[in-house]
């Protein structure tokens, strides 16, 4: 047993009210930028619904995540280091502009500076990729609150499968009350295919805290690891030419800060934690047969309070308030202790590292709008009974199609609003109601003051990095401090670019600049240690374009 520790996020979809404030924030903090205007590290989409990129869960096209050949042995979906060999130059098995959006502005100069006339000025939408007029089609959440919409909701990947497999039983009336929204970030996983597929190297798991990042220094914009991400949570930066996603927030972890996305959510359903994990036993529980991936991502999860686990843990140099963090967890007692949280795709076989408490307020809702009680024990479980559409588009998206698992959350969520509700009203409290579920009363009062009344320091609980680690904790390549990071650019009082468009650069920055600010030839020096072939300005044929010979 190896204990490694990894930050981990549970976000509670009951309290998600779609106002993407989450997304802004993250994009004024790190993709407001030349090159990253279609970008979103955090985006909320709304359920049953296409998502962001387009279809992005349909693995048998983008072929992304892993698989189980018949040997048992995990193998990346895009195929193994021979085909990424041969299609280096060509992965045509990723999403297209068309798949996210074309990112636009609106000619605000001839909105502001038009002169006096009889016409009224129009702003139109313009692309920041060409600079020309654009027609706005689609966005990061065009289909928002459209959950069972006729247009859009029947090519939902999932809704598709349920109804291959249901033979046209699924009916869209489930739809009509039964809509959420869903907040997804990177899932920075404990089996990344993402790390797998790069062809560089590039993409790496902070030993010390799990977070996944991109070097930038080293990434050669192959994007490979936008294929091989099933979440597709990585991103081109069409101007620098690297690959870009979503860092946690790691400079406010670090100081035991919570993520950007999780201090200013409106519904404050974020939770931040530390888990301990077996590193050694990771590649053995991804590659269990599917229905066992969940259970089999649960037993990973170690016991924080476990004293061998506590031995082992200090034997691999985790700090104490390290250790005393992982007992505080709110990420752990959601997801292991009181088994509310679920990973989102575990067929994917990425042991994804940020959870989800499904919603249970639309079967509330309907029963409210019948005339019952919603708050009652015998209705709400009922109910819950009875819906079983929605259990199974729940367990698509996170236990693998295994609907006993949602069901059983579903019932312990019903049961601590019946038995929080009796104790409100001064009631003498049931009892049955927790032991209904396998729980005793104190458990369920102890996991309604996490999930409903936590204060700030119980839902982000966050230790700090130590000093002796400093060195280590040195990202010299991430987007912080590269010339296309955040902050590098002039920003106009109506964000990066401000109408002007920004240009594409087929070439990475480094050649660009190279052809802007010089007549001569590309030098070997500039060509050393990087991809020649794609830095490669055509001006002439350096030394250093080919390796030398050896005498």
């Amino acid at each position: 047993m190896r204990v490694m520790a990894q930050m981990g996020m549970v976000m509670n979809l009951d309290k998600c009210i779609g106002c993407h404030t989450c997304s802004v924030t993250c994009k004024q903090a790190w993709t407001n930028r030349a090159g990253t205007e279609y970008v979103w590290f955090n985006n909320v989409e709304t359920r049953p619904g296409l998502g962001y990129p387009r279809r992005h869960e349909d693995q048998e096209k983008w072929r992304g995540g892993w698989t189980v050949d018949g040997r048992g042995r995990l193998r990346l979906r895009a195929g193994g280091r021979l085909k990424k060999l041969l299609t280096i130059f060509s992965s045509p098995v990723q999403p297209e502009i068309k798949d996210y959006y074309e990112p636009w502005t609106y000619d605000y100069a001839t909105l502001v500076d038009a002169p006096l006339g009889d016409d009224f000025p129009v702003a139109r939408p313009k692309s920041l990729i060409t600079g020309e007029d654009t027609k706005v089609t689609w966005s990061a959440n065009w289909d928002d609150n459209l959950g069972g919409g006729p247009e859009h909701a029947p090519f939902d990947p999932i809704v598709e499968r349920l109804r291959a497999e249901s033979n046209e039983k699924i009916k869209f009336e489930f739809e009509q009350t039964f809509m959420f929204y869903l907040p997804r970030i990177c899932e920075h996983c404990l089996n990344p295919s993402c790390m797998a597929s790069c062809p560089s190297g590039a993409i790496y798991k902070r030993s010390e805290d799990g977070i996944v990042l991109v070097d930038q220094d080293r990434c050669r914009g192959w994007r490979q690891c936008i294929t091989g991400c099933p979440y597709k949570k990585i991103y081109f930066n069409h101007k620098s030419g690297k690959a870009e996603k979503c860092t946690f927030c790691y400079p406010r972890i670090e100081v035991g800060l919570p993520t950007v996305c999780s201090e200013t959510c409106v519904g404050r359903l974020r939770y931040l934690g530390l888990f301990l994990y077996d590193a050694d036993a990771v590649t053995a529980a991804a590659s269990v047969p599917e229905q066992e991936l969940y259970e089999a991502q649960m037993d990973l999860l170690l016991d924080p309070n476990d004293p061998e686990v506590l031995r082992e843990a200090r034997a691999q140099g985790i700090p104490e308030d390290w250790l005393d963090a992982a007992q505080r967890s709110p990420v752990y007692a959601l997801a292991k202790k009181y088994r509310v949280a679920l990973p989102l795709h575990p067929e994917y076989r990425t042991m994804p590292m940020v959870w989800y408490v499904p919603p249970l307020s639309p079967v509330v809702d309907l029963l409210t709008e019948q005339g019952h009680d919603a708050e009652s024990t015998a209705t709400l479980f009922g109910a819950i009974e009875a819906l079983r559409i929605p259990i199974e588009y729940l367990a698509e998206l996170f236990t693998a199609g295994d609907t006993e698992v949602v069901d059983g959350v579903l019932r312990k969520l019903a049961a601590m609003r019946a038995y929080l509700r009796d104790i409100t009203l001064g009631r003498d409290p049931d009892d049955s109601i927790p032991a209904s579920v396998g729980m005793s009363g104190e458990e369920l009062y102890e996991m309604y003051r996490l999930m409903a009344i936590a204060k700030y320091e119980e839902r982000y609980v966050i230790p700090k990095a130590h000093v002796e680690q400093a060195h280590d904790l040195e990202e010299m390549g991430c987007s912080l401090d590269y010339d296309e990071g955040p902050g590098m650019y002039d920003s106009g009082p109506l964000g990066e670019a401000s109408g002007r468009p920004a240009p594409v650069a087929v070439e990475t920055f480094h050649a660009l600049r190279q052809r802007q600010t010089s007549d001569e030839a590309t030098t070997e020096e500039s060509l050393r240690g990087r991809v020649n072939l794609l830095n490669w300005d055509g001006n002439g044929r350096p030394d250093g374009l080919f390796p030398k010979r050896r005498s």
